[in-house]
């Protein structure tokens, strides 16, 4: 067996967040260390439309989407949830057996999607493969979360894990705040610091639009499954302001509802500084180069708009997780955004355009992230490779 192996699990229902951070993660540890390969499980329909660095590669498992009301479903086969999900824990099982890594990251859910690693950790466990559970730095409000976990019978998992990675620092978030955990947990949990997000290497994005040759805002709600609410609050003030704002380059996500989309596409068409893009998996240019960034405040877009340091509008969403509005409002209240609450998910009211327009004419002149940030809150990877090193016996740390 050449080299070490990593083994990176990615369930991929909902949105892009979970391998978007995987793939961040898989690129850090080969730029680190040589001799290492690593390799993500994915459910994700688009993780063939990114670039991987190389001796970083996938295995797609067949997908299932997280509907709006929480229930699951078969994405691709139409075959029944059950028959997809055997499938995905065969696949799942198989794959790390036969990679046989030095280290297996399981991204946020401590069973896997619906009990799917139930085989497969103790497998690895009794293999002597070094197990870690990978959570962002805001899983959900706890009353929810305890719920959640008790029904999933997750807490149950945690003792096979030998580490626990909180990827936030510790003075902002605490992913497990609240929990009665197993007895031990605690002790083997580190804070790693967010994932610093650089621009991609050697790759560009598709197209430039005009918008992006002086000064503009990007608009971004992530996967986009849920961002129509903050697409059409932002049309609006165009709408009715947009000659006093900055232009805006609009970034729908691959997963707004199509009608959603051109419905969109048909407003934004008839105003002279908004354009438009589906999807490009390398954002980051785009982030970097704009005057400020209007986001949902996903975990993934977070880490961006504090790499890049920009400016930011955050308005999160509130259901089915809270998530997202924790996040902004601890971040507003450290001095690293600002926050605007979406007035229909918050009670059904109208949203004002001018309101939407007001926030935006200021977002390029508010304070930077830097002003209010830590030195070590964006020391992600550093954590996570020094904490990794022992494991890695047949890699060179570079």
């Amino acid at each position: 067996m050449n080299g070490a192996r990593v083994l990176i699990y990615s369930h991929d229902t909902f949105g892009l967040g979970h391998l978007r951070r995987a793939r961040a993660i898989a690129h850090a540890l080969v730029e680190n260390y040589s001799r290492l390969s690593v390799l993500i499980l994915s459910g994700s329909p688009l993780i063939g439309s990114f670039d991987f660095k190389a001796r970083v590669d996938f295995v797609r498992v067949p997908g299932v989407i997280k509907l709006r009301n929480g229930a699951y479903t078969s994405l691709g086969l139409h075959i029944e949830l059950d028959q997809t999900m055997a499938l995905r824990s065969s696949i799942i099982e198989h794959t790390a057996e036969t990679f046989a890594p030095d280290v297996f990251i399981v991204d946020k859910e401590p069973w896997g999607l619906r009990g799917e690693l139930k085989s497969t950790l103790p497998l690895l466990k009794d293999r002597g493969t070094r197990l870690v559970l990978g959570l962002r730095d805001v899983l959900d409000e706890t009353k929810s979360l305890s719920a959640e976990w008790e029904r999933k019978g997750a807490f149950d998992a945690l003792p096979l894990y030998d580490e626990i990675w909180a990827y936030g620092p510790d003075d902002i978030s605490d992913p497990l705040e609240g929990l009665e955990l197993p007895e031990g947990t605690r002790e083997k949990t580190t804070f790693t610091g967010y994932l610093p997000r650089p621009l991609p290497e050697y790759t560009l994005p598709e197209v430039w639009p005009e918008v992006t040759k002086d000064k503009f805002l990007l608009v971004t709600p992530g996967g986009g499954g849920d961002g129509a609410g903050l697409i059409d609050w932002v049309l609006s003030a165009y709408e009715t302001s947009g000659k006093d704002l900055l232009p805006a380059l609009i970034v729908y996500g691959p997963f707004l509802p199509p009608e959603a989309r051109d419905g969109f596409e048909a407003r934004a068409a008839k105003l002279s500084n908004v354009e438009t893009l589906v999807f490009d998996a390398r954002i980051e240019h785009f982030m970097a180069k704009s005057s400020g960034v209007v986001a949902m405040g996903g975990y993934n877009t977070f880490c961006e708009i504090l790499s890049h340091d920009k400016p930011s509008l955050i308005v999160p969403r509130m259901t089915p997780r809270a998530e997202q509005t924790i996040r902004a409002n601890r971040a507003e209240t450290l001095g690293l955004c600002h926050v605007l609450i979406d007035p229909m998910e918050a009670g059904g009211a109208p949203r004002y355009a001018d309101v939407m327009a007001d926030a935006m004419r200021i977002l390029p002149n508010m304070p930077r992230p830097s002003a209010a940030l830590s030195a070590d809150a964006l020391s992600g990877f550093d954590t996570i490779c020094d904490r990794i090193q022992p494991y890695l016996k047949r890699a060179r740390r570079r």
